[in-house]
């Protein structure tokens, strides 16, 4: 296919195509970020075999177990935006599963990790689906209260001590050898502690936490891709759950001992300072916030009574006030800014050979694509769209104009899902769609993009473009996290790179999204939207913040989908643009309809004249 000339010219923006993975040679920023882990892994070990004494060892084994829940908190909070302080809640289960099955049914604790597990994830699911259907400020008060009931449900329960606990667990032991509590634990904390972080890191890398990345941005972009937000939203509070209920279980057998105390809302608070502090968007945040706030607090508890000539838990009025000067003045975390001091890795690009990606079946040319049947859509006393109906045939271009008001966007959603109708309905080749959510629209052929840009900012234009995709991978979670879908990424991501290149932004896949100006990121949500295989492709405003240039260029792609048989609804209030492209034009006035035809037509119309063109004096 002839690509149109690009989109880009006259940006300031620089080409952000790479010829390697990790960047330019001898960028030492670069080979920090590809060797980091590796690094980390090599100072795990030194500590290991180092004659350290055996109390730095224990304060390595909590941060240890401190980390492994706040990974889950830089999922559930730094990439979902989900506040939660119920995590020690998880951790408790965990730990008491294990004590509990250990002390009166007799079995291994590599058994009880199992049950643990499954308790854990079923209490979660659970949960999550009651909770995470709550919005603002509900959603951590449901958290606070499902830690408060569990903390006093473990302290009030017979069979688990009450506020004794259970004494006498036993510790852990592999092939025959005793971990103890000391180096040997330390290494099986710290082994799971980094494949957590490593399959955190490949999840995130992949199309499921792409769709994840995009709870933090709002629903509606991520249900318009046709991502189910609630189920993803549930799964990320499965994982972070399952992998607090994995440190409660090392937490059991390491202090051989178990009680209600360190399952508190108080801990619950102390896990989200830590992650917030070493830096809630970032995986390395995780294992930071919580070394630096293990060794702050012992070294606090030591120093403050000396300073102050009294005893009392005076670290937690400096944890409060180095929190407040944290999130004024480094809100995104310790770690954040470290990375931002790290140049970024660029992708390799070893898609080329990819299998390209199925496509549907398109309509024929001229067939009815779109059929709107005198939609109507009221918000209490207000009538914002009243008995609007139109046709899209294959391979047409259909305007919809009217000013400011005119009930356009709102029209838009009613058609993509996004609002439920009041009346009337929508069919889509031949189904109707009217009534269905905005991914299950989606499913069916139907791409869209916004009146105001929606994108994930952190994320390159690769990536946000391929989330378009979503729907015609299918890989899941642990796909992701053991690195088995390699192969399904490449195909989208390939898919993803045609739509840039088809659009004339091929030089900007490596590009971060937030860099771009608003005329590049309009067209990026174009090409994300063309990355789903559609047969309509809906344009809210498409040309807004473009140069005079690229509108012709996005003329120029707009002429050559049609050619290619795609149909297009366009809402655009640049005339020029809209009477040189479109075949037909609706015009809506006060969210009602009146009249439609011909660019010719519309613009001889004297109806349409008086109220949009205006008439001659």
């Amino acid at each position: 296919m002839k690509h149109p000339r690009s989109f880009t010219s006259g940006s300031s923006l620089p080409p952000g195509g790479a010829v390697s993975a990790f960047g330019r040679p001898g960028s030492a920023g670069m080979l920090a970020r590809k060797y980091g882990l590796w690094v980390l892994v090599a100072v795990l070990i030194a500590v290991a075999v180092l004659p350290l004494p055996d109390f730095w060892i224990t304060q390595l084994n909590y941060i240890g177990l401190y980390s492994l829940t706040c990974l889950g908190l830089v999922l559930l909070t730094g990439v979902a935006g989900l506040t939660s302080f119920g995590q020690a809640a998880f951790v408790g289960i965990g730990a008491y599963a294990s004590a509990w099955l250990t002390l009166n049914a007799g079995l291994s604790p590599w058994v009880t990790l199992f049950i643990g597990l499954g308790i854990t994830a079923a209490s979660a699911w659970i949960v999550g689906s009651l909770t995470l259907r709550m919005s603002g400020h509900y959603l951590p008060l449901a958290t606070i209260a499902w830690g408060l009931s569990l903390y006093y449900l473990m302290g009030n329960v017979d069979a688990l001590g009450k506020y004794d606990g259970l004494l006498g667990v036993q510790g852990l032991s592999l092939f025959g050898y005793d971990l103890g509590q000391g180096r040997g634990f330390y290494v099986l904390t710290w082994t799971l502690v980094v494949l957590a972080a490593l399959a955190v890191l490949h999840l995130l890398d992949s199309r499921v936490g792409r769709a994840m990345r995009a709870l933090r941005t709002g629903t509606l972009m991520a249900e318009a891709m046709g991502v189910n937000t609630l189920r993803f939203k549930i799964i990320i509070f499965l994982i972070a759950a399952l992998l607090a209920s994995l440190s409660g279980w090392l937490f059991a057998h390491f202090q051989r001992t178990v009680n209600p105390s360190p399952f508190g809302l108080k801990m619950g608070i102390e896990y989200l300072f830590m992650t917030v502090v070493g830096g809630v968007g970032h995986v390395w945040g995780a294992i930071t916030g919580a070394l630096l706030t293990k060794l702050l607090e012992d070294q606090l508890q030591v120093l403050l009574p000396q300073l102050l000539g009294t005893s009392g838990s005076f670290e937690i009025i400096v944890f409060g006030i180095v929190l407040v000067l944290m999130l004024k003045h480094l809100p995104h975390g310790l770690w954040s800014f470290v990375d931002k001091r790290l140049p970024r890795p660029q992708r390799m690009q070893d898609w080329a050979d990819a299998p390209v990606l199925p496509e549907k079946p398109k309509p024929a040319k001229d067939e009815l694509v779109l059929d709107v049947q005198a939609i109507r859509k009221k918000f209490g006393g207000l009538v914002a769209v009243n008995g609007i109906s139109f046709q899209i045939k294959a391979g047409q271009i259909v305007g919809l104009i009217g000013p400011n008001g005119a009930g356009k966007s709102t029209t838009f959603n009613l058609i993509s899902g996004v609002l439920p109708l009041t009346s009337g309905d929508v069919v889509f080749r031949g189904q109707k769609i009217g009534g269905l959510r905005s991914r299950e629209i989606a499913a069916r052929g139907m791409s869209r993009t916004f009146q105001h840009v929606k994108m994930i900012p952190d994320m390159t234009v690769l990536e946000n473009v391929a989330l378009g995709a979503h729907l015609r991978g299918s890989k899941g979670v642990l796909s992701a996290m053991t690195r088995m879908n390699r192969a399904e990424e490449q195909q989208l991501f390939r898919q993803a790179q045609c739509q840039l290149e088809r659009i004339g932004m091929g030089a900007y896949l490596h590009e971060q999204a937030g860099n771009l100006a608003m005329g590049p990121q309009r067209l990026m949500e174009i090409a994300r939207a063309l990355c789903g295989d559609p047969a309509l492709l809906l344009l809210d405003e498409p040309a807004a913040g473009l140069r005079h240039k690229e509108k012709q260029a996005l003329a120029d792609v707009l002429r050559q989908l049609r050619s290619e048989g795609m149909s297009i609804l366009l809402v655009e209030h640049d005339m020029d643009l809209v009477m040189g492209i479109c075949d037909h034009l609706v015009v809506m006035e006060f969210g009602t309809f009146l009249t439609e035809g011909t660019p010719e037509f519309i613009q001889q119309s004297p109806e349409v004249r008086a109220a949009y063109l205006g008439t001659e004096h």
